[in-house]
């Protein structure tokens, strides 16, 4: 028997439709069509795909670089959906090959125990990256790459790493090309390449960014960097803190204006909920204080907004529409990390995984049917 649920307006990811009845049949949806009104028994305002955050580093209790275990991605997982976001990659940061591996097995595991939840993978920061551009990660640990242990993470890491940062160029062509064969998606990040190291590595199939403009050489009239080979290569995808912290709202309206349906969102969350205050793993360390993750260096050490809070600022203080602001946490992220075929979407055969959501853009809820 088929469950139905109505919505006032719909963002499929595409358009924004009105007053759709949605007819879903074994988790997936069946049918959609227009209705005045509905006696089905779930009735929202605005309904979305499924949020999906590629970069999220820890839930409201645990850290994945700091324990990287089943425990923490599902803390990460259960954080995400109880603020709106049905889909995420726990990102595990620069740290020992070990733990790197501790991080893959776990993601595994919890993939095969927990196959319905929205949790088709990780996110790999490093540890190949440029010390000058670090940020806040430990510069103990960011090394160069070695074929080596390129080859033991691509072993270790197929069909689990769905997305791995970068900086190119610390990297040969050989090892790039390594890494894009294994399937992996590569973003360049923590990375201080000059214009033409970036556009070089994006003309090898890199065609994704690491947070515009956080951690990456800046643009500048005489040496546009790699924020400006992104914002001049019209095929690179370039996710973004929209958090007022991150980068001025202004700085994001000028990449929104440049980077147009290339442009989406996400968290960076350190921890979402802000009820961790004091953070320390190995020399790693973070204090939340006026609303923001600082280290002992003075370096933001990770954002303390949720996807559903990026939305908010993005439509409110940026400017963007709110159909495009949707599309930036739904299919965009999931057309770059390959996945747009199975989730992103409000369409017939899609997953019965929604982000509904109210019309002040302050409750956000995910529905699962």
């Amino acid at each position: 028997m088929p469950v139905q649920l109505f919505a006032e307006k719909v963002f499929t990811g595409k358009e924004v439709l009105k007053n759709q009845l949605i007819q879903i049949l074994n988790g997936k949806i069946a049918a959609m069509e227009y209705a005045e009104t509905s006696a089905a028994t779930t009735k929202v305002a605005n309904l979305a795909p499924g949020f999906f955050d590629i970069h999220i580093n820890g839930g409201e209790k645990f850290h994945f670089t700091q324990k990287a275990d089943e425990e923490t991605i599902d803390d990460i997982y259960q954080a995400s959906v109880s603020s709106g976001t049905a889909y995420v990659l726990p990102t595990l940061i620069t740290s020992p090959l070990d733990n790197i591996l501790k991080g893959i097995e776990a993601t595994r595991n919890y993939i095969t125990k927990n196959p319905a939840a929205g949790v088709p993978g990780m996110h790999l920061e490093g540890p190949f990256l440029n010390p000058i551009k670090r940020g806040a990660h430990l510069t103990e640990y960011v090394r160069k790459p070695t074929n080596a242990e390129l080859e033991e993470i691509i072993r270790y890491g197929k069909d689990v790493i769905k997305l791995i940062t970068i900086a190119p160029e610390m990297f040969t062509d050989d090892q790039i090309e390594m890494l894009l064969e294994s399937g992996m998606i590569v973003s360049a990040g923590h990375s201080n390449a000059t214009y033409e190291e970036a556009t070089h590595a994006f003309s090898k199939g890199i065609n994704l960014v690491t947070h515009l403009y956080n951690a990456m050489s800046a643009f500048g009239h005489r040496q546009p960097g790699l924020v400006g080979a992104t914002f001049d290569t019209e095929t690179v995808y370039a996710p973004i803190i929209i958090d007022g912290v991150h980068c001025d709202f202004a700085a994001a309206s000028v990449a929104y204006k440049i980077k147009k349906d290339k442009l989406f969102l996400i968290s960076d969350a350190l921890f979402l909920g802000e009820k961790v205050t004091e953070f320390k793993w190995d020399e790693f360390d973070a204090s939340l204080k006026n609303g923001r993750y600082t280290n002992s260096d003075g370096n933001l050490a990770g954002a303390t907004i949720s996807l559903p809070d990026a939305v908010r600022y993005a439509v409110e203080n940026v400017g963007i529409p709110l159909q495009e602001a949707i599309e930036m946490v739904t299919i965009r992220p999931a057309t770059v990390i390959g996945l747009n075929k199975q989730i992103g979407c409000i369409e017939v055969g899609y997953p019965a995984v929604f982000t509904a959501f109210d019309d002040n853009l302050k409750n956000f809820e995910v529905i699962t049917l």
